[in-house]
This record gives structure tokens, sequence and C-alpha cells, in this order.
């Protein structure tokens, strides 16, 4: 009979141990979860600041090429007068 006593303390143990490990891969889980959102929001502020990035460079083009034209201008009429 002491086998059987030694057999259930031991199926005990070992269900816990199964518990143990469940609880475990249960909170890298969520570690994991939190973990994977929060480079997904970090990388849709990346995109949202190069695309910000990129507007104001082509405004900047856009102005550099519009004070080229004026400086063109103005050069031409001083040359005129």
């Amino acid at each position: 009979m002491q086998w059987v006593a030694a057999a259930v303390e031991e199926k005990g143990e070992a269900t816990q141990e199964i518990a143990r490990n469940v609880k475990k891969a249960t909170s890298i889980t969520h570690e994991v979860t939190t973990n994977v959102t929060e480079v997904t929001m970090a990388a849709q502020q990346t995109g949202a600041a190069s695309n910000e990035v990129s507007s104001a460079a082509s405004e900047m083009a856009r102005q550099s090429t519009e004070l080229w034209t004026e400086v063109d201008t103005f050069l031409s009429d001083i040359k005129v007068a």
C-alpha cells in the first residue's frame, strides 16, 4: 500500500509542477504580448514621424525652388536696371 501512497504523492507533485509551469508560461506569454504591443506602437509612431519629416522636406524643397526663382528674378531685374 505504501507504493500507492507514494504514487499518489508523486502524481500530486507532478500536477503541482505542471501548474507552476503553466502559470510561468502564462506570465511569459503576457509579457511577450505586452512587448509586441509596445513595438507595434513604436513602429506606428516612427511611421508617423517619418511622414512628418518627408512632408517637411517636400515643403522645404518647394520653398527652396521658390526662393531660387525669386533670387533669379531679382538678379535679372538688377541687370536690366
